[in-house]
This record gives structure tokens, sequence and C-alpha cells, in this order.
């Protein structure tokens, strides 16, 4: 994969410092200013309104220094828009009351990211001076983790199916020391046969990738990502706009991906685990229909009510295999539904848990990193619109309500014994640039977990 990303800099000593400025600190920084530049700034009209950038002028004529407008503070991603709107050379923050330079220069990261597989990344990106007392690397290697991440939800689905999925978590073990093993093929059918249902119509291969990385004896974490590399609904058909960005149903399988990055880089003191069930659901002769009865690896039987209800199919074999290893803590990532887009829409992920102690700290990580979330209830006695006459349950609801919820409580069936299990369901899409969020591929969920994780396990 490749990716362009500011760089992070010791100081060189002639770095253009940015002061970065609120409506109650710019009278104070505006008076602090030489004259020319302070009229400079009068006479351009600059205002401290969020993302409002000034470029003034050094006497020589050289640039001299940045005024940003951090506005009310609400955006804390703001300083993301810096990489894209100054041009090259190597700044630095300036420190300022209530600014964190250190989530700033990660912000600026975040917001230097350009998907350049396919065409010219375009002009170089402005350089960033580590701010002091920041750590450096940290900041840098949760940046390449997210841009990595961000790299395979944007790969188009002709260079990026289970083949690939695979390929890019064994790039991510190599570079770790993590051991992988895998189950392709026809060879899932005897211990996860949801997954080779979903994958049997592709001659792409489907697989089980599974991941583990740590001390033996350290608390058991789990992750599993939904890895579907296409989706075109399978026999239930998209329609063309429904697969336009179809590519983006393995996003779970990237957030998750991320984050064990992040956790293996970090050094964390857990015993990870990383499940992705990969597949590509096409349409073919072998293809799955509607009204097909499944038994799971869990033993479960499933009505296959509708075809495009792929993904949760394939994460129950994942957490049947998860749970019987009994994690301290598991965690599922998927693009699931539509319904939690409609609810909550592109920006904020759902997630689901029983454990009430559990939902605070992610709520509280994602505000923390800017990264946020919104739990949704596990409502119960929904569960009984996954009720099927011929088998154990379907895999949708009988209408058109509640959506999330009832795959939510899918998903939970294949996991019941595991009351610390956070179920995230994401849209892995930014739909349009925002600072520190460029357009496209984004795997959400993944720097808030880590957050928890690095506060539940820190390094030893």
């Amino acid at each position: 994969m490749t990716q362009t990303l500011s760089r992070l800099v010791a100081d060189p000593g002639d770095a253009i410092p940015i002061l970065s400025v609120t409506p109650e600190t710019w009278p104070r920084v505006e008076a602090s200013l030489p004259g020319p530049q302070a009229a400079y700034a009068r006479a351009t009209e600059f205002a401290p309104k969020a993302g409002r950038i000034a470029l003034l002028p050094a006497a020589d004529g050289r640039l001299g220094r940045i005024l940003f407008g951090l506005g009310d503070g609400s955006d804390p991603l703001i300083a993301g828009k810096l990489p894209g709107a100054l041009p090259p050379g190597t700044y630095r923050f300036v420190a300022a009351d209530g600014f964190d330079d250190g989530a700033a220069a990660l912000a600026w990261l975040l917001g230097s990211y350009r998907f350049a597989r396919y065409r010219e990344a375009g002009a170089e990106r402005p350089a960033l001076v580590v701010p002091e007392g920041a750590d450096g690397p940290a900041i840098a290697r949760i940046a390449e983790a997210v841009a990595r991440g961000r790299d395979l939800v944007n790969t188009p689905a002709n260079d990026l199916g289970p083949a690939e999925i695979e390929a890019a978590v064994r790039a991510v073990a190599e570079r770790h020391g993590a051991t992988v093993s895998v189950v392709t093929g026809d060879d899932l059918a005897a211990g996860f046969p949801l997954v080779h249902t979903v994958g049997a119509a592709s001659p792409r291969a489907a697989r089980l990738i599974d991941l583990s990385w740590g001390p033996t004896d350290a608390p058991r974490v789990t992750l599993v990502g939904k890895g579907v590399a296409f989706d075109t609904g399978g026999l239930d058909i998209k329609p063309s706009s429904g697969m336009l960005l179809m590519k983006k149903d393995m996003g779970g399988a990237a957030a998750a991906l991320a984050v064990a990055d992040m956790v293996m880089g970090s050094g964390l003191n857990l015993r990870l685990r990383l499940i992705v069930p990969a597949v590509e659901n096409a349409i073919s002769g072998s293809a799955f229909r509607p009204g097909d009865v499944i038994r799971s690896r869990a033993g479960l039987t499933v009505e296959i009510g509708n075809t495009d209800a792929e993904g949760r199919l394939i994460l129950a074999d994942a957490l049947a295999l998860a749970e019987a290893d009994r994690p301290d803590l598991l965690l599922d990532f998927a693009t699931l539904t539509g319904a939690a887009r409609v609810a909550l829409g592109p920006d904020l992920p759902a997630f689901f848990t029983e454990d009430e102690a559990l939902a605070a700290a992610v709520s509280e990580a994602g505000i923390a990193v800017a990264d946020p979330v919104w739990r949704l209830p596990l409502h119960k006695p929904y569960a009984s619109l996954l009720e099927s006459k011929v088998a154990d349950l379907n895999n949708v609801s009988g209408g058109p309500f509640a959506g999330a919820i009832t795959a939510a409580l899918f998903l939970r069936r294949f996991a019941p014994g595991t009351r610390a299990h956070v179920h995230f369901d994401l849209y892995g899409w930014n739909p349009s640039t925002k600072p520190g969020r460029p357009e496209g591929g984004e795997v959400q969920t993944a720097r808030l977990v880590h957050a928890l994780l690095a506060q539940r396990y820190p390094k030893a």
C-alpha cells in the first residue's frame, strides 16, 4: 500500500511558527505581533474563526508566521486542516493556553493523508516539528496505522480481495512478530460453515484469518473484523447505486487491523487475537439462496432471510471461535447496517454492549481522542423479530424496524457467554473532507479502542 503523510521532524531552528488563537486570546496575540504583521492581519480581515488561516510575511518578504483560528474549540481535529492549506516548508506550533499541541500534531498527520496508489499524491506535504513534550514516535505510529487502514478501505475490489486482506494482516503481523494461521476455501466448510457459504459464489477463495500476539498469560483481548471485500448483495442483489461504495464493506476488518497495529506497536500488556473472516459476496451458481438453512459453527441453525445480510453471518462463525477462547474483552467491528446510518449519520458509529461500565469507558475514550461513538440499546424483546419457523433464527428481522439492534442481537447469540463484548456498527467512510478526516475510507473507532486498551493494559 502507498500513502502520503506529513513528516514529524526535529526543530531545524528556522521552522515557521503557527499561532493558534481563539476569540478570547486573539486581542493579546494581535497586540504582540510586529506592527506590519498586525496591520496585514487587519487588512486581510483575519478573525479567529475555526479553520481561518493567515500567512503573515516577515520583514524580508518570506513567510514569517501563521495565524490559525480555533473558533470555539468544538472540533478537536481542527489542526488537520493545516497541512492541506499551507505551502511546503517546516512548521512548529507555538504553545498557547488550552491548546493541546500533541493532539494537534496527530490531527495534522491525519489530515495530511492522501491515497496515492493510482495517481500522484500532489504537492509535497509540509512538515511539522514534534511539539515539546509530545511522544513523536507514538503519534506517528497511530497516524501510520490509520493511513494503512484507510488505504485498505480505499482500494477497489479488483485489487483487494480475500487473499489481499490476508496479505495485509500478514504484513502487520510480520512487522510486530505476531503469528498468523489461515483456513481457506473448502476447508472452511467443516469449521466455519457460514463463512464458507457466503464466500462460495466467488472464484476468490474465502478465508478465516487468525492472528495472535503477546504473552499467553496476559489479559486476553480479541478483535473481530468483518472482511467482505465486495458485497453485491448476493442473489438479493443490490441496485447499482447500492454497490458504488461496497469496496468499503471490509471497513470493519480494516479498523480491527488498525487497532491491532497500534496495540502491537505500543507494546501493550495483553494477549491480542485478531480474527478476520474475509469473503466476497458474489453471484454465481454456487451462491447461497434466500430460504437456505445453514448450521453455524456454534451449532445454531440460521435461515437465510436475505443474502444481503451476509456480514453478520461471517461474524457469527468468527465470534463463536473467539468466545471459545474465553477472552477478557471481545470487540467486533463491522460496516453492518444502513439502519445505524439512518439513526446516527456517517460520522457517528453505533455501539452495543451489555456491560454498563464498559459502555461508559468506550464513550469516554471516544470523546477523549475525537473518535466519537453513540450507544444504542440491546433491547432483548426485539430478538423475537429474528424468529424462524424452520431454524433456530433468521439472519434478518421480519419487518423494517430496529435493523441495527436486531443485527446486534443476532451477533450476541454467537458469543452469549462473553459479557464484556462490544459490537461497533460503523460506516467506514468520510463522505466529504473535514479537518483530519479526508474524504474516503476511514477506520472509525480504531483510535478510540487503542486509547481504551492503552488505559486498561499499559505497557509493562
